[in-house]
């Protein structure tokens, strides 16, 4: 029998989810084969969907991985294996996650070739991580922690399509991409229980729903210890291929995008966020503040710190420009957020979507063969990544949220607005 939404997610968050390995066998037995019930028509359909939309489904993995970095298990087993803890690392590791997954969808999934080694690779990295992780008394590399990475990849672009100008431009295409991201979970050990990409589309939006609610927004808001480190660290290497990344921009806007109350920038938001606000207040003085947590479910992850409440006030809300979230970012990273929410509309046109799509795929070219801003950064040599080799380490201690969450001192006109170009 068919589980619900809501049983599938329950199954996921149990102890026995969190504490079954991602794969079971030594790192020299490992064996990949392909699902019995293969489809490589509808997989190769959905391989063609990314490419129509490339640009934005890229996007919404990147702010899919900062969303990852806030479940404890998964950020534990990062820092652990000290493979990206500085920017230069941050830097190689990364960019290697991207130039992993657009060599799945570039070539055929056949034993032998670069798609299949590609995926042998991160399984076999998996499986060391968890065995190591183990020895160090951090736990594993688990089913669900694979399940959960895999909202980072799949999780924005099912639930919120609109926020990156993701559209269907064919019957099926929506379908044939969520099989395309299920059969990959099963090429890199993920059992079918708890596989978080169903039989379809609609299906797996429900189960992302539920997860983005129960987990990810709770764990944005409250997020686990070097959290900010982790998430800046790996947003400032990418910098180094992709110039527009701008750290507290692409940290605000990951934020709203998992519905942390309090994280504005439309005026629907703003609307909504004071109707649920007055709400809450019951009749009482418009000057009372509301716990947060009357605002969202309650974490169904253990590990997360305990912090005092955060209180949210009706009156702060007045304009979008008035939400203390919004309010703290700079001129340069309010410049960012805008100019991704204007690619974002403009995405939506076929000239858009064109021009945009033309423009990733050069800038893959670029991260493969040509990372110029990196070489200035780390260095010619250093510069270069080849999936197929393990990721280097090094021996950076990340700094604690405390570091990061200071105030800041306010920005000099000429400062602000050199920071536009640069």
């Amino acid at each position: 029998m068919e589980l619900t939404a809501e049983e599938f997610v329950n199954r996921l968050l149990t102890k026995e989810a969190e504490e079954q390995p991602s794969d079971s066998v030594k790192p020299d037995e490992l064996v990949m084969e392909l699902p019995k019930d293969f489809d490589e028509k509808k997989f190769n359909r959905g391989r063609d969907f990314y490419f129509e939309n490339c640009f934005a489904l890229t996007s919404s993995m990147m702010m899919g991985l900062i969303t990852v970095f806030a479940i404890p298990s998964i950020l534990r087993v990062l820092i652990g294996s000290r493979r990206s803890n500085s920017t230069y690392t941050a830097y190689r590791r990364y960019l290697s996650t991207v130039l992993h997954t657009v060599t799945w969808f570039e070539h055929d999934l056949k034993p032998g070739s670069k798609s299949w080694k590609s995926l042998y690779t991160v399984r076999s990295r998996h499986l060391r991580a968890s065995l190591s992780s183990k020895l160090k008394g951090t736990g594993v590399v688990s089913q669900r922690d694979i399940a959960l990475t895999m909202f980072g990849f799949i999780g924005y672009s099912t639930v919120k399509p609109d926020k990156f100008g993701i559209r269907q431009l064919k019957e099926g295409d929506l379908d044939a991409y969520n099989y395309f991201w299920r059969v990959i979970g099963q090429m890199i050990g993920l059992e079918d229980r708890y596989n978080i990409c169903r039989g379809s589309y609609y299906e797996t939006l429900e189960v992302c729903e539920l997860l983005l609610d129960r987990v990810f927004t709770p764990c944005l808001e409250n997020v686990p210890e070097y959290f900010e480190h982790m998430a800046r660290v790996m947003l400032d290497g990418m910098w180094s291929v992709n110039p527009t990344v701008d750290v507290d921009g692409f940290m605000f806007t990951c934020r709203a995008l998992a519905n942390v109350p309090g994280y504005i920038y439309t005026e629907n938001d703003r609307v909504q966020l004071q109707r649920k606000l007055k709400k809450c207040l019951k009749g009482k003085p418009i000057d009372t503040g509301v716990d947060i947590a009357e605002l969202m479910c309650p974490a169904t992850i253990e590990g997360l710190p305990k912090l005092p409440p955060r209180l949210l006030y009706y009156k702060d809300y007045e304009t979008v420009e008035t939400a203390p979230a919004y309010k703290t970012l700079t001129l340069r990273s309010k410049y960012k957020v805008f100019l991704f929410n204007l690619y974002v509309n403009l995405y939506t046109s076929y000239i858009g979507r064109l021009y945009f799509n033309l423009n990733f795929r050069f800038s893959v070219l670029l991260m493969r063969y040509f990372p110029y801003l990196a070489f200035f950064r780390f260095g010619f040599k250093e510069s270069y990544v080849n999936i197929l080799e393990e990721d280097p380490t090094d021996d950076t201690k990340p700094k604690k949220n405390e570091e990061y969450n200071k105030p800041k001192e306010p920005e000099s006109f000429l400062r602000a607005a050199f920071s536009l170009i640069w």
